[in-house]
């Protein structure tokens, strides 16, 4: 069924999705300055699932927004789907946000007045992809995917918390970006329906898409087939599935 509205994974490409070269970020906090990430470089490729894991406040946020464009790097270099994000306008940022990455959020982050269906498709109207009619038709079958046909005119206040998670699951896909990028995507659900959408995760990157969650879940990072663990703005831990047994 995925097969059907996302590209197979392609083998070949030889360059990295992601490259964050010795990416610092300073914040001022009141009369000071503190520094998040410290010289942190990281590389993952098309196709990967790389879990963030780490202590709160060590920097795993900052570090899906240094990937996002959401923030920018106080010095060093990010480079995502082969453009230089820290040197784009706030424009082009968002022009290649669009098409390029989809974005989960903790708490879901729905549009309260529209529709389930309506916020999919809204993705879509801002990138002008697809045609009017084949965005409705894409935004129906993305609800399907994630089990949400049967709630698809319903307003986010009138399904669950997990229904909205995968609502906003099927937003991320709407514009059939390369990255997904999660930010403790299951922190607010039940147990099984965490593990649900963790299951869809690996079955989209199967698919091809490559996934960066952070979650403070162990029993769901240890599922991950890469981790990648942030202590005190460094890369303390990288490692696949294969590589901890």
């Amino acid at each position: 069924m995925l097969d059907s509205i996302f590209g197979v994974k392609d083998d070949n490409k030889d360059t990295h999705l992601i490259e964050l070269r010795d990416i610092v970020k300073n914040f001022q906090v009141g009369g000071g300055e503190v520094t998040i990430l410290k010289r942190l470089s990281l590389t993952i490729d098309h196709g990967e699932f790389v879990g963030v894991v780490g202590p709160s406040g060590n920097g795993k946020t900052t570090l899906l927004n240094m990937i996002t464009g959401i923030d920018r790097p106080t010095s060093g270099e990010v480079v995502v789907t082969g453009k230089p994000v820290h040197e784009m306008s706030e424009n082009n940022l968002a022009a290649w946000r669009g098409q390029n990455v989809g974005i989960i959020f903790q708490f879901f982050q729905m549009l309260p007045a529209l529709s389930l269906l309506q916020n999919i498709m809204l993705p879509m109207e801002f990138a002008r992809k697809y045609r009017t009619k084949e965005r409705r038709e894409r935004a129906l079958h993305l609800l399907d995917i994630v089990g949400l046909s049967d709630q698809a005119y319903k307003l986010p206040s009138m399904v669950s918390g997990g229904q909205q998670q995968r609502a906003a699951i099927a937003r991320a896909l709407a514009n059939d970006p390369p990255l997904i990028v999660a930010d403790e995507p299951t922190g607010n659900l039940d147990t099984k329906t965490a593990y649900n959408i963790f299951d869809l995760f690996i079955k989209l990157t199967e698919q091809g898409k490559t996934f960066v969650m952070v979650t403070h879940d162990k029993d769901l990072a240890k599922l991950i087939p890469r981790v990648v663990e942030i202590n005190d703005g460094i890369i303390s831990r990288d490692e696949s599935a294969d590589e901890a047994m």
